[in-house]
């Protein structure tokens, strides 16, 4: 590529020349044939925008707030996993660029810096993701962890009841680093077969396959931090959460990662919104590239988008120049 990348899709092209194919398969792919993987981004083009002339916009001001929170712009930083795989100072160096550009970082139960270290590397707004696990001791102590490091609310993740079928990931061997986020919880060695291992732990097995909404109850009891729930999809689900008691929503097919052939995230945005009445906030994840998906979310009812291209605090910098300017 002939000079300095300038917008998200470059970038991506410069990290898949820069990583390790292992690594950025495992943060490009999506589950099976990647079908809703494409469908994220192309359904974008389907939808064309209305300009409105002769309106004065000498003086613009991006900025929003997100559970109270003002942040420069309506784009906050998805959860994702394993930062250091893109970047040697991994969900740190994250978390300084999200600082940097005055939003939210959402950091992930997967990260491979720990909930303390990113909660001391500077001064900001961060919520934390996690899943519940069939061992709720396990997600209580991950989410205790976060409410005492000063973490501002729990993004529960609620669309992989089971792991995907990612078929690059098979067929790279992809083994996982270990996760530092869950030392003395389990084992966190990866060379084990012996099903004790954080591999063996965070996988099909270890999700409780039997979460229901009652269990926003449970999650609520152990924690006064506020919770979104991430994963919604359809006008019903968005009802069902407003009326078990969330402080929000989150709009998203997980980037795609964990079914295929499931809805773009844009094309049920506004079922959602219309669905929750303004009673809650409505955020959106899935296929955001430009400057324009953000806008055309905002216009379909998002409060703001959440997205996670990753290449530490450069590409963060970068992302946020170019879908605010």
């Amino acid at each position: 590529m002939e000079g300095e990348p300038v917008n998200v899709n470059e970038f991506q092209e410069l990290a898949r020349q820069a990583l390790p194919k292992i690594y950025y398969d495992y943060y490009s792919g999506g589950a099976e044939d990647e079908y809703t993987l494409k469908q994220n981004v192309e359904a974008f083009q389907g939808i064309t925008i209305r300009p409105r002339i002769l309106v004065d916009i000498s003086r613009i001001d991006l900025s929003t707030t997100v559970l109270g929170y003002k942040i420069s712009a309506p784009i906050l930083i998805a959860p994702s996993a394993k930062h250091k795989w893109a970047h040697p100072e991994g969900e740190v160096a994250t978390a300084r660029a999200a600082a940097a550009c005055d939003t939210i970082m959402i950091l992930s139960y997967r990260s491979t810096c720990t909930i303390e270290e990113v909660a001391s590397s500077c001064n900001a707004v961060r919520f934390f993701q996690c899943y519940v696990y069939k061992r709720r001791d396990i997600s209580a102590n991950l989410v205790q962890r976060a409410e005492r490091c000063g973490y501002k609310a729990i993004v529960l993740t609620v669309d992989s009841p089971r792991l995907a079928r990612r078929e690059k990931d098979i067929k790279n061997k992809m083994v996982n680093p270990q996760l530092k986020n869950f030392e003395g919880l389990v084992s966190t060695q990866v060379s084990t077969d012996d099903g004790s291992n954080i591999e063996a732990f965070d996988a099909n097995t270890a999700f409780d396959a039997s979460l229901s909404w009652k269990d926003i109850g449970w999650l609520r009891s152990i924690t006064n931090l506020p919770v979104l729930l991430k994963g919604v999809l359809t006008h019903e689900d968005a009802i069902k959460a407003v009326e078990v008691g969330v402080d929000g929503i989150v709009v998203s097919n997980h980037g795609a990662r964990q079914l295929d052939y499931v809805p773009p995230s844009i094309s049920v945005l506004e079922e959602v919104v219309d669905a929750v009445k303004g009673k809650v906030p409505v955020l959106f994840d899935g296929g955001i590239r430009r400057g324009t998906d953000v806008f055309t979310a905002l216009a379909l009812g998002a409060q703001a988008v959440l997205s996670c291209r990753l290449e530490g605090q450069q590409f963060t910098d970068l992302q946020q120049r170019e879908n605010t300017g």
